[in-house]
């Protein structure tokens, strides 16, 4: 289906959500909203079009380095596939090259992709950590994922500064605790550049 076809379809949805709500579609404020809230999820759910191989557009490089990379906080957006609320949060990865490194900007990148897809932050934490040790082959990778969910903030228990924490952890982080500690200890660290 074309997108054009998919926002037509959403916007007459959404039309009918606004009905059920009691509310008025045809009122001055509401009118554009169908049009608006169509774009919204095409642009929120754009994940589930996009290709990991497409996105890292052979930007992996031969490179003897062997130490541990690490990028830290980065932000990212998803929507619940339980309630289609967003929860937000900080991703943190790192890996330890085999002779191929990945150029730095394509991490943040791999962590849109996933995340603009009805998700949930364990699996999103782990397709991260596993698309990153098949397109490396590293010693090893590691993502931590701290988030707020507005569906615990907004509605259910009600808890305005819980956070959801996960973690993957492949090849040398999972087995060599020095290298899992490392990461743990260097994503806590705070400082100002």
């Amino acid at each position: 289906m074309s997108d054009e076809k998919r926002n037509a379809r959403t916007e007459e949805l959404i039309q009918s959500l606004l009905k059920e709500l009691g509310e008025n579609p045809g009122r001055e404020g509401l009118v554009k909203t169908p049009a608006r809230v169509a774009r919204m999820y095409q642009f929120l759910t754009k994940g589930h079009q996009q290709d990991v191989k497409q996105l890292i557009n052979g930007a992996v490089f031969k490179e003897k380095y062997s130490e541990m990379v690490i990028v830290k906080n980065i932000d990212f957006f998803s929507l619940c596939e339980h309630h289609l609320i967003p929860f937000y949060g900080k991703c943190h990865i790192a890996y330890v090259p085999d002779g191929r490194i990945l150029g730095l900007s394509k991490l943040p990148r791999v962590v849109e992709m996933f995340s603009r897809r009805l998700q949930v932050q364990e699996r999103l934490t782990q397709q991260i950590a596993d698309t990153l040790f098949d397109c490396l082959k590293p010693q090893g990778v590691g993502v931590v994922m701290e988030a707020r969910h507005l569906c615990m903030i907004m509605r259910g228990v009600e808890k305005l500064n819980s956070i959801a924490t996960t973690s993957a952890m492949l090849g040398s982080f999972r087995t060599d605790v020095k290298t899992r500690s490392e990461f743990l200890t260097l994503i806590d660290r705070h400082q100002d550049l």
